[in-house]
């Protein structure tokens, strides 16, 4: 247990509610509940009971919970045999375990941290595309 407590000193437990930006050095076990978003160059460890919606940066993130939005991580993403996440993931390295229930779109490999989007979006959402100012629209009778 030493291990654990070197790699993630900070615990939000499960009684715990965090609504807001979240920032940390080293390593967050996540037990409980977070809405908002992570930056750290550290790791993020969501528990298999732990619910969590928010954009993430990090240095590596293993997922046993439930999550929804983006994450970004330097190094590596595990999604564990009981994750559930939704979003958009991009990491150097991606582990996926057999059970884990991901939708979203993947972006891996060595180059790709280095090379991301600031701002990558995170839960897919739909965009419109905006019309053309003095055109008609197709389909519009005259």
């Amino acid at each position: 247990m030493a291990e654990n407590s070197e790699q993630f000193p900070t615990i939000l437990g499960p009684d715990a509610k965090f609504k807001g930006e979240l920032t940390f050095e080293k390593g967050l076990r996540l037990q409980g509940q977070l809405e908002g978003k992570i930056t750290t160059t550290g790791r993020l460890h969501v528990a298999k009971d732990a619910k969590m919606f928010a954009d993430v940066e990090a240095g590596a993130i293993i997922v046993e919970g439930e999550v929804k939005g983006a994450l970004n991580a330097s190094d590596r993403i595990e999604l564990k045999a009981t994750s559930n996440y939704e979003g958009n993931l991009t990491a150097a390295k991606l582990v996926v375990d057999e059970g884990a229930r991901f939708i979203g779109q993947v972006t891996v490999g060595p180059d790709v941290p280095k090379n991301k989007p600031a701002g990558s979006p995170g839960i897919n959402r739909p965009q419109s595309q905006p019309q053309p100012q003095g055109q008609p629209q197709a389909n519009k009778p005259a």
